[in-house]
């Protein structure tokens, strides 16, 4: 899967509304008896083991895309190697269970409660009396202040990526005893749970230099399972140690080592035994898949020259042992190196067969995202029109269905299922309906048959920039193997929808004159369709033309355009050079939080451009800010849900972007490797990580962490 996605702590998504607006939404399933989060589609596949059962020691080789640039997680250059260093080696006083909500983690925490609301909201957090730095100092309430501090927004030498939250605190302090933290806000916080996970130490966080610099190679103070032993930027690894002051259960590994590795090199890395845990593509995948089954005559070839027919192989002897010397001499060369490419792949997927895949659903999701900033997608009618062409489903079944994982259309911008906020509040635009895709384009003025004046094509790029390939019509083939703004509403014509989802009651359907473009105003109802260009992103393009397929049958043209991987997204989707793309967004727990700057309204700035914050779409409305400003002010935990469902069904109308389906987690496992894999929406217990003993046998259940009440 390709990993063109946006982390939602790692930059500042972490990245009034209107009570007689016109945009009415559809009853929410939250107002009934049933929940209408539902379930995780998948649930966690990780190997699970009593700690009885796994050798005390050993060392785990781990596959990253990369040793970050900083351990400091709330600088805008961490990634997802950061954030994994800091659930091994930091406190946190929440963590994420299966199902993506917040739980608290009884390592650090005995109790966390609101004990107040007025005239200020008051949390009150008992640590555990245990809880201590790798330097023999009780974790306290002098740590939460500096992290306030660091993190408030107050002090501009700091070089922080988000505030969110902690720019409403109002001071923190010692409570009754040195176990006791509270924390008083200036405004109600309905996400004080996001607070203070990570926590780092008062010397990273006391001052602007050291917040600054002393945690971007180097943490020399920790509180988790491990310590970080060692970064090695020339080799390309972090090596994580047991802690010897972790006071829970202790680490089963002696040691983690985090390897950068690229994707394309893992399965080979895997069968050369250098690594233990990798996640992989699709294609890797099936290689494993196949390794571990029993040999027959019937399992499938793999590798150099398996795809070869009888006839191919026939010709390649003939012409081995021809009479021209000159060709027989060229082929006796190509099949020896063919032989030898053969007997390696042999070796390589013998050895694969230690390993197994372990897959579920990642805590994110792909959309298309429709560019309302210039062009016909300025018009809501044409962005509706293009959400109505899609059949969800169909893309979804297109990505999940062979990886074996649940093909469910995700119905929610701002939550997935399973997580508490979620619902499926699609509805509110309508699902695939081609004649209502087609009479909302008629009455945007887009016809059949007008005429077309013809222009040059302009590559997708800043400036008109060269990308690597451009000018791809919408007549791609489909590798399927590989793997709003505010505008004028209508009144709408079927229960369930909202406004301004259907063309007006009515509007005829135009003609079906299937050879002719439509047109406007002399132009052709083309959007430009930007991709990445790299191997990993294989899946995406394979989405993006079925969509165009089915953008086709209502009438509007797309121009894929290719880009480099690493231009993608700062050089056209942050910059708003395109009309339609494909990228993820992660779920996260606290959306009131996290999801408004995605979705807020651009503002324009004082220099005269527009303040986007991670709207790239440019779409966003007045009553959607409100709901997030009212939901992430609201401490009653129902209202607050019940507003964020409200606030989607708004996203959902505006049609600025369209969720399509949750990524899949595909991860290569040696198979006596136990309690990790693909982790889902849970946290990873690092302490319950290892090998299993010699003759024991995993569990037969799942297993997780039991779960405390907060």
């Amino acid at each position: 899967m390709s990993q063109h996605g946006v982390g939602p702590r790692a930059v500042t998504r972490s990245v009034a509304f209107l009570t007689a607006g016109v945009l009415a939404v559809p009853a929410l399933a939250g107002c009934g008896s049933e929940d209408p989060s539902g379930k995780p589609l998948a649930g966690q596949d990780i190997q699970p083991a009593p700690r009885d059962r796994i050798t005390d020691g050993g060392t785990l080789r781990w596959a990253v895309d990369s040793v970050p640039d900083t351990l400091n997680t709330f600088q805008s250059d961490a990634d997802a190697t950061t954030t994994r260093v800091a659930q091994a080696v930091l406190p946190s006083m929440f963590r994420m269970d299966a199902s993506g909500r917040p739980e608290r983690n009884a390592d650090y925490l005995e109790s966390a409660k609101v004990v107040d609301t007025e005239p200020k909201q008051v949390v009150l957090y008992k640590l555990n009396q245990q809880a201590v730095w790798s330097d023999g100092r009780e974790i306290g309430a002098a740590d939460f202040a500096a992290q306030w501090r660091a993190l408030s927004g107050k002090d501009t030498a700091y070089w922080t990526a988000r505030n969110a939250g902690y720019d409403r605190i109002q001071k923190v302090e010692r409570g009754d005893n040195d176990l006791e933290v509270r924390v008083t806000f200036s405004r109600p916080y309905a996400d004080w749970r996001s607070l203070f996970s990570p926590l780092y130490p008062k010397d990273v966080m006391g001052t602007p230099d050291s917040f600054n610099d002393g945690a971007r190679k180097k943490l020399k103070v920790t509180a988790g399972p491990f310590t970080v032993k060692k970064t090695d930027r020339e080799d390309g690894e972090i090596t994580l140690a047991r802690n010897p002051r972790w006071w829970g259960e202790p680490a089963k590994l002696s040691e983690i080592v985090l390897r950068t590795v690229p994707r394309d090199k893992r399965a080979s890395e895997l069968a050369a035994g250098t690594l233990d845990l990798a996640e992989i593509d699709p294609a890797a995948a099936r290689r494993i898949t196949v390794a571990a089954r029993p040999q027959a005559s019937g399992s499938p070839l793999m590798g150099p020259g398996a795809d070869r027919s009888a006839p191919d192989s026939l010709e390649s002897w003939a012409v081995a042992n021809g009479s021209d010397e000159d060709a027989a001499e060229e082929e006796t060369v190509a099949r020896k190196k063919l032989r030898k490419a053969a007997v390696r792949s042999a070796r390589q997927q013998q050895a694969l067969g230690g390993f197994e895949v372990r897959k579920s659903l990642e805590p994110a999701y792909t959309q298309l995202a429709l560019n309302g900033a210039e062009g016909p997608l300025t018009d809501e009618r044409v962005r509706r029109a293009v959400a109505r062409a899609l059949d969800r489903k169909e893309l979804a079944q297109v990505v999940l269905k062979p990886l074996g994982l649940p093909a469910v259309p995700v119905g929610s911008h701002l939550a997935l299922s399973g997580q508490a906020h979620y619902a499926d509040n699609s509805g509110a635009l309508g699902g695939q309906d081609t004649k209502e895709a087609q009479a909302l384009l008629a009455d945007a003025g887009w016809v059949r048959g007008g005429p077309v004046k013809k222009k040059k094509e302009k590559a997708a790029g800043p400036e008109g920039g060269k990308a690597d390939e451009t000018g791809e019509d919408n007549k791609a083939h489909d590798p399927v193997d590989h793997l709003a703004q505010d505008g004028k509403q209508y009144k709408a014509p079927h229960q369930g929808g909202a406004p301004g989802a259907y063309a007006p009651r009515g509007t005829a359907a135009p003609a079906n004159q299937e050879a002719a473009p439509l047109a406007k105003n002399g132009k052709p109802l083309t959007l430009r369709f930007v991709l990445p260009s790299g191997p990993g992103s294989q899946t995406l393009r394979t989405v993006a033309d079925r969509i165009s397929r089915m953008l086709e049958r209502v009438g509007i043209g797309t121009e894929i355009s290719k880009v480099s991987d690493e231009s993608y997204f700062k050089d056209h989707i942050a910059s708003g050079q395109y009309d339609l793309a494909l990228y993820s967004w992660p779920a996260t727990a606290f959306p009131a939080t996290d999801a408004r700057p995605v979705y807020a309204k651009p503002v324009p700035a004082a220099d005269g451009s527009l303040n986007v914050e991670q709207n790239y779409t440019r779409v966003g409305t007045d009553q959607v800010d409100q709901l997030f400003d009212e939901a992430v002010a609201t401490l009653d935990e129902s209202e607050s849900r019940s507003l964020i469902r409200k606030a989607d069904s708004r996203i959902w109308a505006a049609a600025g972007s369209i969720p399509l389906f949750q990524r899949p987690q595909l991860l290569a496992a040696r198979k006596n490797l136990v309690n990790t894999g693909a982790f889902g929406f849970g946290t990873p217990v690092y302490e319950d990580m290892g090998f299993l003993k010699k003759g024991a046998k995993p569990a037969s259940g799942p297993s997780a962490k039991g779960s405390a009440a907060p």
